[in-house]
């Protein structure tokens, strides 16, 4: 082959990588943007009671590391994150019973991108949390 031939090969596998690799992009890149920002709301709302790392704390505040209750209450989280929680819930086999205080100064896209974030962080695996689903949420639970 001639080294003409040779870099327009090259070209050429470096335009099908550079396609593949932007369809698959625009979704990972919305789900890292929502968790960066909402990595900033978890420091100042959540931090605080649930740990630098999801840990949680004690007894007292539950962790946020068990993906079965993420999944299982999925429609629900909006909800608890703009109007607290109050009463037991069980969580990574463990019971809780402290209030969780509401926050209903987050808008609903600040609690996508918290959602998101702990979605994606703690061992957890959830994908994007949209705005529509937590408008959705939200009108669910009368917000």
């Amino acid at each position: 082959m001639t080294r003409n031939t040779c870099l327009c090969i090259g070209w050429a596998l470096l335009a099908v990588y550079l396609m593949v690799q932007s369809c698959q992009g625009e979704q990972a890149i919305r789900t890292a943007q929502y968790a960066v920002n909402g990595q900033k709301l978890y420091v100042a709302h959540c931090q605080n009671c649930h740990g630098a790392k999801g840990e949680g704390l004690g007894d007292l505040y539950p962790p946020l590391t068990d993906s079965t209750f993420l999944i299982d209450h999925r429609e629900q989280l909006a909800c608890m994150i703009s109007n607290g929680l109050s009463g037991p819930i069980k969580v990574d086999g463990r019971h809780f019973d402290t209030a969780m205080p509401a926050n209903p100064h987050l808008a609903p896209i600040e609690i996508a991108y918290l959602l998101t974030y702990i979605g994606n962080s703690f061992g957890n695996e959830q994908g994007i949390f949209t705005l529509e689903e937590v408008q959705r949420s939200l009108a669910d639970c009368g917000r």
